[in-house]
């Protein structure tokens, strides 16, 4: 492949945990150079923030996972000596990226103006929590906090459920994605104009731009979504939307017309009710299916909607994903030596470029193990 669209491009990264690091790792992965900037002897908090208690090198597995294809340089920000450094850094770089609370940055005299005015052209991304006003601004932008406050909570699970948040953190992941969007869209104006940019998101107004059918729903109907009783997989959808249990695991079936999903499965009590009543009367019809459903095993399923061409798949876990023909045809596995010489497997970037996949074996950093080269690369 020839060199990657973001070859050349410098990224400051004074961001932990996994918004902001996130966006850095996509930005890697296309190309970019990205320099984590961290505290001296701790480092990104997410160093110590274990997932399922798992450990490489003395830094969570999560910290290797979001943080590989970059460099690690240690500064202290309230000393006058590793402040010049990085203002040199700032001076050279495209990219800035931090996502700490509103007025931190700027207590550590790299508010945006400042840094505009060490370097005119740089696109700056910051990340928020709740935004940098009103009542939520100070406090703590956590991803279960954020999808609690935001009403996602509640399109997961049946409606009897308590509030439900999503298994993974899905506030972090969409803003980080959205920051890389910006970040691409500032750099392509500065391309045409020379012009620098201010790039600001939050993890609120993510979760909520993730909710755009539930919210533009509320505002026209006044209504509140329900969730199903049973079977829920989108509180908007009619049935026979959502999972259902069969002999030997689960089916999942998506959008299908009634009368042709009765006709396919043998089912005279679902055929007792016709399209329009789908979402009227979900929940009964839910129930009917879930019962028929029950009676036979999920390849006995699957044959008889597929031959229809209905929207149904088998529900898997990860080892069978991981096992399945499906998901290795599409090479999303990255192996990486640490850099103490321990091997992991993670997903790679999932983007194509003129048909070619993007793999990047470089690990996380050690913390500060490139303070030295870079120091040197300042002096040239």
């Amino acid at each position: 492949m020839n060199e990657l669209p973001l070859h050349g491009l410098t990224v400051l990264e004074f961001s932990q945990y996994l918004s902001g690091p996130s966006a850095g790792l996509r930005l890697a992965d296309l190309g970019a150079r990205v320099i984590k900037i961290e505290r001296p002897e701790t480092g990104d908090a997410c160093r110590r923030l274990s997932i399922k208690n798992l450990w490489v090198d003395g830094d969570s597995l999560l910290f290797h996972t979001i943080n590989r294809n970059k460099e690690s340089f240690t500064a202290n920000l309230k000393s006058p000596e590793d402040m010049a450094v990085i203002r040199r850094l700032i001076a050279r770089a495209d990219v800035l990226t931090h996502n700490f609370r509103p007025g931190v940055m700027e207590a550590a005299g790299l508010g945006y103006p400042t840094v505009q005015a060490l370097n005119p052209k740089m696109i700056y991304g910051a990340i928020s929590g709740y935004g940098n006003t009103g009542p939520w601004k100070s406090l703590p932008g956590q991803d279960l906090l954020l999808q609690s406050i935001s009403g996602l909570a509640y399109t997961t699970g049946n409606g009897t459920d308590n509030p439900m948040p999503f298994g993974l953190s899905i506030a972090d992941s969409l803003c980080g994605a959205q920051l890389v969007q910006g970040i691409l869209a500032a750099l392509v104006r500065r391309g045409k104009t020379g012009q620098g940019a201010l790039i600001e998101i939050s993890m609120l107004e993510s979760l909520l731009d993730f909710q755009f059918e539930f919210l533009t729903t509320y505002h026209t109907s006044g209504q509140l979504p329900r969730r199903s009783e049973l079977s829920n997989g989108n509180p908007l959808l009619s049935a026979p939307y959502g999972i259902y249990a069969t002999t030997d695991g689960h089916l999942a079936i998506a959008m299908v017309n009634i009368p042709q999903l009765a006709r396919a499965i043998g089912s005279e009590l679902l055929a007792a009710y016709d399209q329009e009543q789908a979402f009227s009367h979900r929940d009964e019809i839910k129930g009917v299916l879930s019962r028929h459903l029950a009676a036979q095993s999920t390849v006995y399923w699957l044959e008889r909607l597929h031959a229809e061409d209905m929207w149904a798949m088998e529900v898997l876990d990860w080892k069978r994903l991981t096992a399945h023909e499906g998901y290795k045809i599409l090479e999303m596995e990255q192996p990486v030596t640490t850099v103490r010489g321990k091997s992991l497997l993670t997903t790679r970037c999932p983007i194509r470029i003129d048909g070619q996949r993007l793999f990047s074996a470089k690990p996380a950093p050690s913390l500060g193990q490139d303070n030295e080269r870079i120091v040197m690369e300042l002096l040239k």
